[in-house]
């Protein structure tokens, strides 16, 4: 196994130094525990995850699908400028393989929380594989078309849009809890590594064999793919009693986790103002290279390339980092330095200044994106997860799309210099401004699913999809500390509601200052007894919280009433 180094880069370490000392980090139930040092330094290794054999044949699944991604995007509109000479067109090629991803996006992560995981990745999988062979057939039988093209690329990108948050959901279960940030550092070692092998074999592929043969390729890795999906068992979980969620319940209760989580509230928006700011690099990247002295279509591959390189080395360095150092403060200081480096590279002289710089923004960009992609990881309990990844996936690509926009119309009524720097100082005051918006996984929630709570049984039968339930707990509690119960009280309605309530609220007596009722609303009977599924060992520490100022001789009394009326 590759040894660890021994420190990171001057430059970023310097900064994360000068800015904070290293916190205590909580264990997880799942981390190593073993004494023998050689455990802890393998848990430790950004290499660690590689040593799963599941989670090794998935990533290299992951890798696979992504490079034909790239091949297929690069074929796609290189293909299209053969068929017409319309700009519109071959703009649409992008559009058609992106814009999946907001109309399918929550409703992709819906799906894969509450059907199979392995199953839904699988048909996705074979989806694109199926897109990309008829794709194939067509261009050999000389079928094609512009309008063809546009409705197949667009079919390849619904299997991209459903691919996308199943796999990320998948990800925590194929490691232990420990080895999480390094998985997700190789997943974005993958989709790096696919951004420059993609375009490289495609363009090799068309120049020396013609573009059919990228999507003959591509086709016939896309079903490898799906084949080696279809050879994984995964390990059997213990399944709900209950009934499946119903979709579109699934989709309001995903988007409500969300908005009342506040660390994943957090990544979601420092996620989306970082690739509003970080995409002028990338976008304009063409623009840069031809700016250059002797600049040309190699210029630009040679930056690309220079900052996927980047990207992968920082898999190396970031369990290092994230250990030593918050969450907030990585962000923060790997934010600053892409900032600074942007500006080196749109002003750089000649590709020997150029390159350098490009090599360690992409250590930057993967370190930010990665530590707020491992955040919004561990805020997520599993009940929810591909939910929550797909909001967490809608926000870059969201935010991408629209820095693109936004700093492309600056350069075009400035100039490229311009732009890229007010891009620059724009990230810096993003980050300094949502700094105090703190990211979840520094001390994270045990979100491990708890089995304490039993359901209630109804006294008389009725549909379990009837509803509204209205719940009523009555406290008592010492009027000294009313105050702190009420903060107590405030973040379980946060909780509850984040499961899936439809209302909360705490009233206090008017008469009796020591007499406090909780209600909550729940849609249904049946949505009601699913917040016991949902229950975590976090939420047992704060049950116990509440209980224990409750000052009553006799428990909290619960009552819960269905709606009766027509």
């Amino acid at each position: 196994m590759p040894r660890p180094p021994r420190g990171p880069p001057a430059s970023f370490g310097l900064i994360l130094s000068a800015w904070t000392r290293a916190p205590c980090v909580r264990t997880h139930r799942f981390a190593v525990t073993s004494d023998d040092p050689s455990a802890a330094k393998t848990s430790s290794s950004p290499w660690a995850p590689l040593f799963e054999p599941v989670f090794r044949r998935l990533w290299a699944v992951w890798l696979v699908a992504n490079t034909c991604m790239w091949m297929n995007d690069v074929a796609a509109a290189w293909l299209m400028t053969s068929l017409t000479t319309s700009p519109v067109m071959v703009a649409l090629v992008q559009t058609a393989s992106t814009l999946p991803v907001f109309m399918l996006g929550l409703p992709s992560g819906a799906l894969a929380d509450i059907v199979d995981r392995r199953r839904f990745f699988m048909v996705t999988q074979f989806w694109v594989a199926g897109s990309a062979t008829l794709l194939c057939l067509a261009i050999l039988s000389g079928a094609i078309n512009p309008t063809l093209l546009l409705l197949l690329v667009f079919a390849n990108g619904i299997g991209l849009a459903l691919r996308w948050p199943v796999y990320s959901a998948l990800i925590p279960e194929l490691v232990p809890r420990s080895q999480l940030p390094q998985a997700l550092a190789l997943n974005g070692v993958g989709m790096n590594a696919s951004r420059i092998i993609g375009p490289v074999v495609a363009g090799a592929l068309i120049a020396g064999a013609g573009t059919a043969w990228v999507f003959v390729l591509n086709a016939a890795l896309s079903i490898v793919a799906g084949l080696v999906i279809l050879t994984w068992r995964r390990e059997r979980k213990t399944a709900s009693s209950l009934p499946g969620e119903r979709f579109l319940g699934a989709m309001r209760v995903g988007v409500q986790y969300v908005r009342k989580s506040p660390p994943m509230r957090a990544a979601l928006i420092r996620i989306s103002l970082f690739f509003a700011q970080s995409t002028a690099l990338l976008a304009l990247l063409p623009l840069i290279a031809m700016q250059m002295p002797g600049g040309s279509a190699g210029t630009f591959t040679v930056l690309l390339a220079a900052m996927g390189a980047g990207a992968i080395v920082s898999a190396i360095f970031i369990p290092r980092w994230r250990r030593k150092y918050p969450h907030d403060r990585v962000v923060l200081a790997g934010s600053s330095v892409l900032a600074v480096l942007m500006v080196v590279v749109v002003h750089a002289p000649n590709l020997w200044v150029a390159i350098p710089a490009m090599v360690v923004s992409g250590i930057a960009w993967l370190t930010v994106a990665n530590t707020i992609s491992v955040s919004a990881q561990l805020s997520l309990p599993d009940w929810v997860r591909a939910r929550g990844m797909s909001t967490f996936q809608m926000g870059i690509m969201g935010g991408g799309a629209l820095g693109a926009a936004v700093w492309g119309q600056v350069a075009s009524m400035t100039d490229l210099r311009t732009s890229v720097t007010l891009a620059a100082v724009t990230g810096v005051l993003a980050a300094w401004l949502t700094r105090d918006m703190k990211l979840g996984g520094t001390v994270a929630e045990d979100l491990t699913p708890s089995r304490q709570f039993t359901p209630p049984v109804p006294g008389w039968e009725f549909d379990p999809r009837d509803g509204p339930v209205l719940t009523t707990i009555e406290y008592r509690i010492d009027p000294a500390n009313a105050e702190e119960f009420r903060r107590v009280m405030q973040e379980t309605g946060r909780r509850r509601l984040s499961r899936g309530a439809l209302s909360w609220e705490l009233f206090r007596d008017v008469k009796d200052p020591g007499r406090f009722i909780e209600y909550m609303i729940d849609e249904s009977w049946l949505e009601h007894v699913r917040h016991f599924d949902r229950l975590t060992y976090s939420d047992e520490l704060l049950r116990d919280r509440r209980l224990s100022m409750h000052i009553g001789e006799e428990p909290p009394r619960i009552t819960r009433s269905i709606a009766d009326a027509d």
